[in-house]
């Protein structure tokens, strides 16, 4: 009996700055012929990822995280639940992305929030508008202000609940389950991070380092760029981060390609073993 394909499914980690260098993954497994049949992210990883999926070029992707900067997420408010609004990440999205609606979509996509109240994963996936579901896993909490969904639900960044969106991509269908994690080199930047956002950026990645250990074990396969040398402010690097991101996604093929054949002859239902690089 001929088996088929397992299909592959990408968790794009949260990381601020350090997303970037999912670009440059990305780019990796592209020219490799590794097939991406589903992504997953949250916060820097939701943009990525919702970018990837939405099928804008990864040329273009590219141009995006070298180019972008904080002014064009977040705008100075007079609300009292955060010093920004990042509404103008939603419409900087909106003005770039080929496809706007999750169900229009030829690759399943998801990002991850959290509510608020509860502290709750909220997946928003299948059917919704995408640069809002991009723009709430992007909520740095206490910097920016929390958005509001259809039901009322304050929203804020993935990354509190689930950094790396690993079963959230399982889920989506993915037999192969990547997980791409710009944070497991920690901060090995000297010196102390010189503004309030990198200080509360790198408080909430100390946190979800420990956080991100059972996320990790659902993954099948684990992706760690170099990054640990720059802030998770530090967007203005991103010539650096999508350097990192293909060069240890180039170490990755040969082991990636290895799974993807021995996968094939096991039960699906069955996680194989977890790589690392």
């Amino acid at each position: 009996m001929t088996s088929r394909r397992p299909t592959i499914g990408l968790a794009l980690s949260g990381g601020a700055a350090r997303g970037i260098a999912h670009v440059g993954v990305l780019r990796a497994l592209s020219e490799n012929n590794i097939p991406i049949d589903y992504v997953a992210g949250t916060s820097a990883g939701s943009l990525v990822g919702g970018a990837w999926a939405s099928g804008m070029p990864l040329d273009q992707i590219e141009d995006l995280g070298r180019k972008m900067r904080w002014r064009d997420v977040g705008r100075m408010t007079m609300s009292r639940l955060g010093v920004q609004s990042n509404d103008r990440l939603e419409q900087y999205l909106r003005d770039r992305l080929p496809i706007m609606r999750f169900e229009d979509l030829s690759i399943p996509f998801a990002a991850v929030a959290t509510e608020l109240c509860s502290g709750t994963a909220v997946v928003l996936r299948d059917k919704g508008d995408i640069p809002f579901a991009i723009r709430a896993s992007c909520t740095i909490p206490g910097w920016y202000v929390p958005v509001i969904d259809e039901e009322g639900r304050q929203l804020v960044d993935g990354g509190l609940v689930a950094v790396i969106p690993a079963s959230v991509t399982r889920s989506l269908g993915a037999d192969i389950v990547i997980a791409v994690d710009v944070n497991a080199e920690g901060a090995k930047f000297m010196g102390s991070t010189t503004s309030v956002l990198g200080v509360m950026l790198q408080s909430m990645m100390v946190v979800q380092k420990t956080a991100s250990s059972h996320q990790i074990s659902l993954s099948d396969y684990v992706i760690r760029p170099k990054v640990g040398h720059i802030r998770w402010d530090e967007m203005g690097r991103g010539s650096e981060l999508v350097a990192a991101g293909y060069e240890v996604g180039l170490e990755s093929v040969a082991e990636i390609r290895a799974l993807i054949d021995a996968t094939a002859e096991k039960d699906f239902s069955k996680n194989p073993h977890v790589l690392t690089v």
